[in-house]
Order: structure tokens, then sequence, then C-alpha cells
């Protein structure tokens, strides 16, 4: 069976497409807390990992996650799966409410909803053969009944992998890296999920991997109908994968915008330096390039400032910053951004802005002003940021 061949087989039937976003979270927040005490164990404070985040991913979109490490990427994402169980807000997938729902309501829905792991060396059982690893899953939630269907089935969704269906009786060890991320992949697909969490799927592989990997997501995506929430660091990779991208600082979302816009006219300080980050292929490029760098350290997320949680090592930033938390603001083209002094936003762009519903309840209520102080966004230092 050729590769298009197996791929149409395991591809589910057509019917008409649900109506509503597959994924939608509102003012999501997840804490850990922290216990202390000798003889009560009591909790003393808490590590506001995901802190009132609010956003909905239509079907059949690809939904990049971007920001430094411990802004909340993963947690955000194993938040949505309940792997974990938020503090407050709500989630719905597919139409349905699951915020809280039990270990048996939601066993149904995990065939749904399935991950690939940024370690494809350590998430695959190293005690297992191949056709176990991909086949387990089947037997479990019932999608093939028999030994025989089961292994046709793998072998199936390993050539649709781009792995040879021989490989079904090896074991991990005996993969390179690129080749245990297939098998990671198959194994998320096997059960015909509508929702693939994407966790740095290549930041651990070398780039010739990482382009064969992120190509065969994209085909896989288009065959499948999937929906992806792709987390990494490499913005380069996001831009190429994703559709809308949100970049995440310290818990709190800051800019929410269709690829091709944020990468083309940003909007937050933030997102300007991690853009500035990406390397050039051209060295005369990157050495006449203007380098931005942030000044002093990410605020402890156990005790967050008050106001803008970016004030501290922003150039922008003003009293107001420091006081009063940005509200998510939406301009135009659905492009959002949480910053008191946007950059590269005209007047115009003013007129037709609005608070976005997604603005976390302790964001303040008004809008950008163009002249605050007696100065406009591009004076002073902030230059160095347009």
């Amino acid at each position: 069976m050729s590769p298009s061949e197996a791929a149409a087989a395991t591809t589910p039937a057509p019917g008409p497409a649900p109506a509503g976003p597959l994924v939608e979270v509102d003012h999501l927040k997840q804490y850990f807390p922290i216990k202390g005490g000798i003889v009560l164990d009591r909790e003393v404070g808490a590590v506001h990992a995901v802190d009132d985040v609010s956003f909905s991913i239509p079907r059949g979109e690809t939904f990049g996650l971007v920001g430094e490490s411990g802004c909340g990427k993963s947690t955000l994402s194993r938040s949505i799966l309940r792997l974990l169980e938020p503090t407050a807000g709500t989630i719905r997938f597919d139409g349905a409410d699951i915020t809280h729902l039990g270990a048996r309501r939601m066993r149904p829905l995990r065939s749904q909803m399935q991950m690939i792991f940024q370690d494809p060396y350590a998430s695959l059982n190293p005690r297992k053969r191949v056709g176990q690893i991909v086949g387990d899953p089947l037997a479990l939630h019932g999608k093939a009944k028999g030994a025989n269907a089961i292994k046709t089935r793998v072998q199936e969704l390993l050539e649709v992998c781009g792995l040879n269906p021989e490989h079904i009786n090896r074991f991990p060890h005996e993969f390179s890296g690129g080749q245990r991320q297939r098998i990671g992949i198959a194994r998320a697909l096997a059960l015909e999920p509508k929702l693939i969490v994407a966790d740095e799927p290549v930041s651990a592989l070398d780039v010739s991997i990482q382009a064969q990997i992120i190509n065969l997501l994209e085909d896989l995506q288009d065959e499948f109908a999937l929906t992806y929430i792709f987390v990494a660091h490499d913005l380069g990779v996001v831009r190429h994968v994703s559709d809308r991208v949100a970049v995440m600082y310290l818990g709190k979302m800051v800019e929410v915008s269709p690829s091709d816009e944020l990468y083309a006219k940003p909007i937050h300080p933030y997102t300007i330096a991690l853009l500035s980050a990406i390397p050039i292929p051209d060295p005369h490029a990157q050495a006449a390039r203007a380098q931005i760098v942030l000044t002093g350290d990410v605020p402890s997320p156990i005790d967050p400032p008050p106001g803008c949680r970016f004030a501290g090592r922003c150039p922008r930033a003003t009293d107001v910053c420091r006081a009063i938390e940005p509200p998510l603001v939406e301009y135009a083209s659905g492009h959002l951004a949480a910053c008191h002094h946007p950059v590269g936003v005209a007047a115009a762009d003013l007129a037709g802005a609005k608070i976005a519903s997604q603005s976390p309840a302790s964001a303040g209520t008004d809008l950008p002003d163009a002249r605050e102080g007696g100065r406009s966004w591009e004076d002073g230092p902030a230059a160095s940021l347009v």
C-alpha cells in the first residue's frame, strides 16, 4: 500500500463541519500552591503559571504559542488537555465544557485530543516495541479489535508518518531522534484526534530533521483535518507553520495576531525583542542589524509585580505601566496587544481599536494614549524598538 492509499484508509469519512471553534479558553488560571510549615502543611503562596488567559482556536487552524522558558506555554497546553486541574476559568472543547470533568467523563474525549512531546528519547517506553507503543491506544479505546487489525493499522500509520512498516517489531533505541519523533506522531494519530498539542516537537532535533518533521505535520494536517497548538521557542519555525501566533510573558498573553502580520508589524516591545533574536541567514545583514538586548530580570511568578509584568525590562515603560495592567486591545485585522505604549500604532489605528473581550479582568479599561505625558510613542529611548 502506498503512503497516499494508507492515508486515505486511515482518514475518517468526511461529514458536515460543526459550527464554532474547536477550543475556547476563557479567563483560565493555573496556579501551583506553595506549602510551608513544620506541623501544619499550609499554603503560603502560589506560582502564577497561567494568569487570566483567554483565546479560541477555529477548527483546522495552527495556533502558535511562543515565549521565554517559564512563561507558561507548556502549562497552558497541558491545562487545555486537562492533564492539570485548572485553578479558575473555563475550557470548552468541541462546544462542551470540560473544565472540571472527572476521569471517567474525560476518557471518551482523550481520543480526540493528543500530544506530541518535546523529547523523542524520553517520550517512548524503551521496554516496548513500536507495535505496542502505537497499538496500545487502539486496543484501550476500542479503535481496532483483534491482533491482526491492530497490526495492520499500526503499519499503515507508520507508513503515513514516513517509516517502514517492518519497523513495527523494533525497540525505540534502534531509531534516530527524527525517527522516534515520527513514532510519537504516529501514536498521536492512532486515535484519529481533532486536536494535537505539539510541545516543542522539533527543538531536540537537527535542523535538517526539523524541516522534515515540520513538513510531515503540515501534510498530516491537510490529510486528517487536524487542529494544532504548536508550542515553540524558535519563532522562525512558528512563522512557517502557524496561522496565528500568541506571545506569552510570565503567564500573560501580551500579543495575539495572524502570523504574517505579527512578523511584519509587531506591536508589543517584548515581541519585537523576541523577533530581533531570530538569526538572519546572511552574515552582512546580521552584522548590520540592530540588536535589542533586554536588561533586568524576569519577575518572580510567585509575586508578580502590579501593572505590566514586562515594565521592569521595557525601555518604553512609564509610571502608568508600573501601576496599571494594560488591557488586551484589539486593533485592525484581529491583532491584539497588551501595551500602554504600542509600537508603530498610528492615530488611525487607535480610532478603530477597542478593548478585547479576552482582556484580563485585572487589567485597566483605558485605550493607549498617543500623547501621554507630552511625548509620542516614537520619542526617547523607545526609538530603538521601532
